[in-house]
């Protein structure tokens, strides 16, 4: 009896489970719907902002145009002082995702290792789970940011805007962005990407891009990558944060999922040992019977 007893509490523990599974595979399936329109509609701007960034410095560059940007080729550090890099890491708030938060935090350690530069420098962090992971490692971050699962573009504009701010003045050296790329709802990868300084093509892509395309400046190159390049700055980091958050979405959606199938097939095993202990207890009852009943004749 005790036994029955012990394996119909776990089959109403794992049924919970599973409710309370499938209700946050749900709640993730409804975020990533949103997260994934938003992300979708914004990289094409994006990416044909920064691709044209890149040409225009780099037709500037092959042409022997004296015209340049301290956002491409950087500031002087402050007398006294050296620029050192800095990392953005940007993780989830929240667990239950799979290995979202594991694959980022795998490639951040490779990314700090392989760059003695980077670890030496500041380290920033949007996600609580990321900052216990740092600190558990004994990592010191410079900054916490909370970004959440709607990135406001307002708080960005002022997250991108200290780093052009701070890279203007020769107060960091370079700005790099470690974050979940969203490529399909099926392929996410962990990349490191360069935000600041901005880089433009190499040499082959320069002279294909010069050849292709001859740019006339109205207004002047100046004051049109003034314009240009600070938005390209804000705009990407922007898309990191858009491809991150509906990434996590799709971690937390497959990962639930695959609870609640595990929960399932755990519940149907579990009846399956209840419905045999029963059948067992039900027999030595009828056997006690039997026999206390011959035992009388």
């Amino acid at each position: 009896m005790g036994k029955t007893r012990e394996i119909k509490k776990r089959i109403k523990a794992v049924g919970n489970i599973r409710r309370i599974t499938k209700t946050m595979q749900m709640i993730a399936t409804s975020k990533f719907a949103r997260a994934q329109q938003k992300a979708v509609a914004t990289k094409p701007y994006t990416e044909g902002v920064f691709e044209l960034v890149r040409e225009i410095a780099g037709n500037l560059a092959s042409g022997g145009s004296d015209v340049t940007h301290p956002l491409i080729a950087g500031a002087p550090a402050p007398a006294g002082t050296v620029a050192k890099p800095l990392t953005l890491i940007i993780t989830s708030d929240r667990g239950l995702a799979g290995p979202y938060n594991g694959s980022i935090m795998r490639l951040a350690m490779s990314h700090l290792r392989s760059h003695p530069g980077a670890r030496e420098g500041e380290i920033e962090i949007a996600g609580r789970k990321g900052a216990n992971f740092l600190k558990f490692n004994q990592v010191a971050t410079t900054r916490q940011h909370a970004i959440g699962d709607k990135a406001d573009f307002r708080d960005v504009e002022r997250i991108a805007q200290s780093y052009i701010d701070r890279f203007t003045r020769g107060e960091i050296a370079s700005v790099h962005v470690v974050y979940m790329k969203f490529i399909s709802a099926g392929r996410q990868r962990p990349t490191v990407m360069q935000l600041l300084p901005l880089q433009p093509p190499t040499a082959e892509k320069a002279e294909k891009a010069t050849a292709a395309v001859e740019y006339e400046f109205s207004p002047p190159a100046a004051q049109l990558l003034n314009t240009l390049l600070p938005a390209a700055v804000r705009s990407t980091l922007m898309q990191a944060i858009n491809d991150a958050v509906v990434s996590e979405h799709i971690a937390r959606m497959i990962a639930m999922k695959s609870a609640t199938d595990n929960a399932g097939k755990m519940g149907k095993r579990l009846t399956r040992q209840y419905n045999r202990a029963r059948q067992a207890q039900i027999t030595t009852e009828l056997t006690e019977i039997i026999s206390g009943a011959a035992a009388l004749e």
